[in-house]
């Protein structure tokens, strides 16, 4: 009995030495997604513009790193604040631990040097070589073209800057271990010809990453097969629960009977000049969409997206758009 009990604890000492080196590893070790790279960004009037255009309406850079005031609908951007971040995501909003957008205006990112603004975006390792939880899109990002995240950075380079401090994001366990594994090497591609919708509106939806929002999840994780059938829920600064769109070519819960021209329309008409945000009261119905960012697309690129967009699997999935508390 004395034998059993000895070999007994000597195992479980030796499994307990092996998971305490494992988290170990995992924790001190990683994330490993290489060296920031040595870039030299051309800030010219062209590439600034680009990355405006890409920070404002595609990949919404501004929609997270500025203050979006959640008593107008849609969450238009204060007056101000763009760039400064502060935007807090925490338990409340179903994620793991407390998360804040980083101030991305020169006064926020002074200390980054080119390269390590690449890979922040592109890999969600900071320049301590920290990893980021993926509030950010970054697995999005780095596939897109390195010209574009380069035309990114030199636009917020550009910004106002605001002295803003923001706190440090901070995860629960387990989620402050699992958070090394999730930071992987950017896989960039070439930003196709436009000429070629729908390879191009496959290029900007991973940009935008609507994958990512309008797939339903589970414990956090999208599905992969419900790819864009909508349903993934999000909890309203405002109160209530809001879902997101099915976005496949399904006739019945989708888009399949949407013209590129009503596609189109659905996006501008929050651009235009008549348009105003109408208020939203504590409780009633707003959305997470920033239509307002996303709106100021090119209508060729949001014709692209239809495109896109249309030649996916139709997907049925009915989706209750929104629950009051």
């Amino acid at each position: 009995m004395k034998k059993m009990w000895k070999v007994t604890t000597i195992l479980l000492v030796v499994i307990v030495a092996a998971f305490g080196g494992l988290i170990g590893y995992v924790v001190l070790a990683l994330p490993n997604v290489g060296a920031p790279v040595e870039i030299k960004i051309a800030y010219t009037p062209e590439n600034i513009a680009r990355g405006k255009y890409l920070a404002h309406h595609v990949a919404a850079c501004m929609d997270c790193h500025s203050t979006r005031d959640w008593t107008k609908y849609s969450g238009p951007l204060v007056q101000g604040s763009l760039g400064e971040g502060g935007e807090m995501f925490d338990r409340k909003f179903g994620f793991p631990g407390v998360y804040y957008s980083r101030n991305i205006t020169p006064a926020g990112i002074k200390r980054y040097s080119d390269g390590e603004l690449f890979r922040v975006i592109t890999t969600g390792v900071t320049k301590e070589g920290r990893a980021m939880f993926p509030v950010m899109p970054y697995p999005y990002y780095g596939k897109m073209d390195p010209e574009d995240i380069k035309c990114i950075i030199a636009y917020i380079r550009s910004l106002n800057p605001i002295a803003k401090d923001v706190p440090a994001s901070v995860s629960d366990f387990p989620m402050n271990i699992i958070i090394h594994l999730i930071p992987k090497k950017a896989e960039p591609a070439t930003r196709p010809d436009p000429a070629n919708e729908k390879a191009y509106g496959e290029y900007l939806v991973n940009a935008c990453a609507c994958r990512e929002c309008h797939t339903p999840d589970k414990n956090g994780q999208i599905i992969p097969e419900l790819a864009f059938s909508g349903g993934r829920a999000f909890k309203l600064p405002t109160g209530g629960t809001v879902r997101s769109s099915n976005l496949t070519p399904d006739p019945k819960t989708g888009i399949g009977t949407w013209s590129r021209e009503m596609f189109v329309h659905k996006f501008k008409s929050y651009t235009d000049s008549g348009y105003t945000p109408p208020e939203v009261g504590k409780g009633q119905f707003n959305t997470m969409m920033p239509w307002t960012m996303y709106g100021g697309m090119t209508e060729a690129d949001l014709g692209s997206i239809y495109a896109y967009l249309h030649s996916l699997p139709a997907k049925e999935n009915p989706v209750t758009k929104f629950s009051a508390e």
